[in-house]
């Protein structure tokens, strides 16, 4: 009875001395920060889309220079300006970004780590938005910096030609942040087709196919229809967001902004549901 009486009242300090962990938002942000940097992937894919910004966007620039004047030159081409020329590589960019976007969450599904993540973060639902914040912000960031870095030495090299633009003339700066934002959200799209398909095969599929092959396909179709749905797709209303002049094909800025983010939305709804109502 003594021995029972001594150590009945260690057993509240000893439960009192272990350390409360609790799930909060701003830990799975850390967690999802720290699995996505430890990745080998995501440094070749972020560089791969800084490469292709900068280096697509200067060589445009160069062989716009190189060719002003000449009559072999295509027309489009020659009406150029320093922004469109700066910003030719944002179709190749995107897919790197894209395609890492997929990694970022079917790549757990792949590897199984994904169980792990959610029996760490039960309620589910965290771990995707902190996965697309996470990652969109680091896209967003990484193009911001691409696309500047693109227009600043491709107005210097075409200096002195039609296509000469600065940071001063009316729109440049909107297209740029335009273009930065834009290829943030499509690396939001791509975390989204990742949990919502759970197959990196398929999510890249998917993108490839929203991004560059439905637009070619509504091309096919006879005008009437084309000119009413062309400007929604993902793609088009994307380009709206940044491109310098619009016309009547085409949305404003600001409405090619509303109706991407609407894409993004959905697609995060879908990976939402699947993620509450299916097993891993």
């Amino acid at each position: 009875m003594s021995t029972l009486t001594a150590t009945a009242p260690d057993a509240p300090v000893a439960a009192a001395a272990r350390p409360a962990y609790r799930v909060t938002g701003r830990r799975v942000l850390a967690s999802e920060w720290a699995k996505l940097w430890t990745l080998r992937s995501t440094w070749i894919t972020l560089g791969l889309g800084l490469l292709f910004l900068v280096a697509f966007g200067l060589i445009a620039s160069s062989r716009y220079k190189s060719g002003i004047g000449s009559a072999h030159m295509d027309p489009d081409f020659a009406r150029s300006t320093a922004v469109s020329l700066s910003l030719f590589g944002t179709n190749f960019a995107q897919l790197a970004l894209g395609v890492l976007g997929v990694l970022v969450t079917a790549g757990e599904y792949s590897t199984g780590m994904i169980r792990s993540t959610l029996a760490a973060v039960p309620r589910r639902l965290p771990v995707l938005w902190s996965k697309a914040t996470v990652f969109g912000l680091v896209a967003l960031a990484v193009s911001t910096v691409g696309v500047f870095v693109a227009f600043f030495f491709g107005s210097r090299i075409v200096s002195g030609t039609p296509a000469a633009m600065d940071f001063s003339h009316a729109g440049v700066v909107r297209s740029l942040l335009g273009a930065g934002l834009y290829l943030g959200l499509v690396g939001v799209i791509g975390t989204a087709l990742g949990a919502l398909l759970r197959s990196v095969a398929g999510g890249i599929s998917v993108l490839v196919a929203t991004l560059m092959l439905i637009p070619g396909l509504i091309s096919l179709l006879p005008s009437s229809w084309r000119d009413d749905i062309s400007p929604y797709l993902p793609s088009n209303a994307g380009e709206s967001m940044f491109a310098l002049t619009h016309d009547t094909t085409s949305l404003s800025p600001g409405a090619g902004l509303l109706v991407f983010l609407g894409w993004t939305a959905l697609a995060l709804a879908g990976a939402a549901y699947r993620l509450l109502r299916s097993d891993v």
